[in-house]
């Protein structure tokens, strides 16, 4: 048994995802372990959730609690870079008593163990990082999207994840992008849930598909089985359509890659990163589908000769562990720091 280890959990709306690391940098959990997270009844049940996440996955490995030395936590945004939960709520995290909740804090107090917060695309973001690096996280960079119900994202430098003043560095999907060539004629300007236009999030996103994409697209192919369907539904079922090679279903990811191109795009102009990362629900479809879809961004992706030469595009790996593997990270690499 080792000196110590850490736990990182995943927490999401429907489930937390918890995983093990030891002090030597091995995972001890190959494999997702999930708990209903009970996010929407409130504060104190999620709380309770959150610890049993913990002695679930610690019952799993055999691993005493005496031996966690931290434990990293990652929940959707928007939240402050400690882990207060936006005053306005946010999309997991709108039921009564969630606004303004410091949830870090909250359950460092319940389980008495020091809990290091990040944001769910930060939290992939570092997981990516440090697998594609390992001892030399240090002397790259790294810019993750991370495609799920919004666009969450994250920066990595010099091993380190952005935080930024309030917390909000790496929330790509609010960039507004380029809209020449990414927008069919008749086509109206997409709007994000933010409040703006164009932005990346109102194209590469669930909530994009749902409110922008689809109801455009539908008007192209009238007849098709989707346009029958609550338009949610029809939504989540447009990458099953896709992965069959639908051409209504073809077109909306393909504008989606184009966005997120133009993100990439952006970014190398103001970061220069050594990798540019691509996780999220997208990249958990067949095979066939996603690498369509990855060479679609990279094609969309406009780079000097110079930053071609040295930099990759590549997918988030361990897709649905990332997230509760990067807390992880990030909790050992406090530990590190404090020992």
């Amino acid at each position: 048994m080792p000196d110590w280890v850490v736990v990182g959990l995943d927490n999401g709306g429907t489930s937390n995802n918890g995983t093990v690391l030891e002090a030597g940098g091995r995972f001890l959990l190959d494999q997702l372990a999930e708990v209903p997270s009970l996010v929407r009844e409130g504060p104190d049940k999620a709380l309770k959730a959150l610890t049993d996440a913990v002695e679930y996955v610690l019952a799993l490995t055999g691993t005493p609690l005496a031996s966690v030395a931290a434990i990293g936590l990652d929940t959707p945004g928007p939240a402050s870079a400690d882990g207060v939960i936006s005053s306005k709520g946010a999309t997991n995290f709108g039921e009564a008593g969630w606004g303004g909740f410091d949830i870090r804090t909250a359950l460092e107090d319940r389980i008495s163990i020091p809990v290091i917060y990040n944001n769910d695309g930060n939290a992939a973001a570092l997981y990516a990082h440090h697998f594609r690096y390992g001892a030399a996280s240090a002397e790259h960079g790294s810019v993750s999207a991370i495609v799920g119900t919004g666009l969450g994202g994250g920066v990595v430098v010099g091993g380190q994840v952005v935080k930024g003043a309030a917390g909000m560095a790496g929330e790509f999907g609010h960039i507004n992008i380029p809209l020449e060539g990414l927008l069919e004629q008749g086509q109206s300007l997409p709007r994000c849930n933010c409040g703006l236009s164009g932005d990346v999030e109102s194209f590469a996103s669930l909530t994009g598909i749902q409110n922008n994409l689809l109801p455009y697209w539908l008007t192209r192919y009238p007849g098709h089985d989707l346009a029958g369907e609550p338009i949610g539904l029809a939504a989540r079922k447009v990458r099953g359509y896709a992965e069959k090679g639908d051409p209504m279903s073809l077109a909306i990811f393909g504008q989606q890659a184009k966005a997120l191109g133009a993100l990439f795009s952006i970014a190398a102009n103001f970061l220069d990163p050594d990798i540019y990362f691509l996780g999220g629900g997208v990249v958990e479809a067949e095979p066939h589908f996603r690498d369509w879809f990855l060479d679609t961004v990279k094609a969309n992706t406009s780079l000097r000769e110079e930053q071609a030469k040295v930099a990759e595009i590549a997918l988030v790996p361990d897709r649905d562990m990332a997230g509760a593997r990067g807390s992880a990270v990030a909790a050992s690499d406090w530990v590190q720091r404090h020992k």
